[in-house]
């Protein structure tokens, strides 16, 4: 990637921008992501950690073990990555990316726990990471925050189209992971550094995730009950406002949240999304009317965050379980982490930056269009589709602009919001997921997210054409 970047880019005269962008590309890295996710994770890996000393990861592991089992068969069943990896699932599902982020990468540590070869991604890591690329969207929070804020009639109308194509998605990326990891070529050969490795990870934190919590007391259970009851009240006063004429939010603080979700919502990052969720009923009530199934899920995604905040340490502390001590072990984990994935990240980022600023990106985008063109797949979408697996920022420049340029209820707008909403930044996660835990041979990883985000480009495409054209 880098040699390509340099040798277009000193023909096409663009070598003092690439300069600056690459140094600017690196301190991005640094102080605008990886610094700012040390808090999100300081927060979920203390969570994780109550919740695997309480047991509920492997009650959650239990729960879902005939899927799990059939996804992961390296993995134990009630081993505490299977739990970790369905917290993140459905972190994803709900489009809580600050949490999904920081639950993956504890998956991710525990998985690396298995790993016999630690220098080189587990079959295990590699679905995993396509279960990630292609996760279920139940609500695209942001794509729909996008379109809400630029005057479309029906925000919402993308739901089905992107739940569609991540469901196809991750079930061909799945199968994908499962063909690959058999063939010989993606069967990396041992290295100098791998008998290094091992004896690391064996001195490293190889704590044994064991429960010897004390069971709930029907007291415990009593006041549980009391929390569910009052989190299923305050979720239908969010589902079905309209049945509750005595409970309504001014209009004073629907305009002013509103007026905060404008700049948040119209370019997103990973520090501002998160502030997308406690106002998505306002840019819902402003923009369209969403159908009772959507309206749950809006207030299920809303109430996520603080429910887990809540639950996760009543419920270690109602199993006898030290609270703050556990949730301070498992937040300081949070730093050295992100000192871990910063070179991967930034080695990744500057070679994607470099892509795009020497014209590289141009040059095959104006390549493929008569291709494209003949196989009827939209123009106007090449540039996100070909820039949404490299950058995130970028891909939501992209997608910006065209519902700009479109109208943000024409077919283009609606296209590319779902295709936003159901591909993912590949070679990010891959940098942040396989970083975390030193993984340099990263096997067939690359050509698994690939082909979930290509599968998901072409169904949003097909889907969004028989149901808006």
């Amino acid at each position: 990637m880098l040699l390509v970047s340099v040798i277009v880019g000193g023909f096409t005269g663009r070598l003092d921008v690439m300069t600056k962008g690459a140094f600017t590309q690196a301190e991005d890295a640094v102080m605008k992501i990886a610094l700012p996710l040390v808090g999100l994770m300081a927060i979920w890996m203390g969570m994780m950690r109550l919740a695997e000393r309480a047991g509920l990861v492997q009650v959650l592991a239990r729960a879902l073990k005939p899927v799990m089992r059939r996804l992961f068969p390296d993995v134990p069943p009630e081993h505490p990555a299977m739990g970790a990896m369905v917290l993140n699932m459905s972190a994803n599902m709900l489009g809580l990316s600050n949490a999904a982020t920081p639950l993956g990468l504890r998956a991710m540590a525990l998985l690396q726990k298995l790993n016999p070869r630690p220098t080189v991604a587990s079959n295990s890591m590699v679905t995993f990471l396509a279960v990630n690329t292609a996760s279920l969207q139940l609500v695209p929070t942001t794509a729909i925050s996008i379109l809400a804020v630029q005057g479309a009639r029906s925000p919402s109308s993308i739901v089905v189209p992107a739940f569609i194509a991540t469901a196809i998605a991750m079930c061909c990326g799945v199968a994908t992971a499962k063909v690959l990891g058999r063939l010989r070529m993606f069967q990396a050969p041992p290295d100098d550094d791998e008998a290094a490795a091992v004896v690391d990870a064996k001195s490293a934190d190889t704590e044994t995730e064991t429960v010897n919590a004390p069971a709930l007391t029907m007291r415990g259970r009593a006041i549980l009950a009391l929390l569910f009851a009052a989190f299923a009240g305050m979720w239908a006063l969010l589902a079905f406002p309209d049945q509750f004429p005595g409970w309504k939010t001014s209009d004073v603080q629907q305009n002013a949240a509103y007026e905060r979700a404008l700049p948040a919502a119209a370019a997103p990052t990973l520090a501002t999304q998160s502030a997308l969720l406690p106002v998505f009923a306002v840019l819902y009530a402003k923009a369209s009317a969403p159908s009772p199934v959507l309206a749950m899920l809006q207030a299920a995604g809303t109430l996520a965050v603080p429910f887990l905040l809540t639950f996760l340490p009543l419920y270690a502390a109602l199993r006898r379980v030290k609270v703050y001590e556990q949730f301070c072990d498992g937040a300081k984990e949070a730093f050295a982490t992100a000192q871990r994935i910063i070179p991967f990240l930034v080695a990744m980022l500057i070679a994607i930056r470099l892509l795009r600023d020497s014209g590289v990106m141009q040059m095959l985008t104006d390549t493929l269009h008569p291709v494209l063109s003949f196989l009827h797949f939209p123009a106007d979408l090449l540039p996100l589709a070909i820039m949404r697996p490299l950058s995130g920022s970028a891909s939501q420049g992209i997608f910006v602009d065209l519902v700009k340029t479109h109208g943000a209820d024409s077919l283009i707008a609606k296209m590319a919001a779902t295709i936003y909403g159901s591909t993912e930044t590949t070679f990010y996660v891959l940098a942040v997921y396989f970083g975390s835990v030193g993984l340099r041979k990263t096997r067939h990883a690359v050509a698994v997210g690939l082909t979930a985000d290509i599968v998901a480009l072409a169904v949003a495409i097909t889907i969004c054409r028989l149901m808006f054209a």
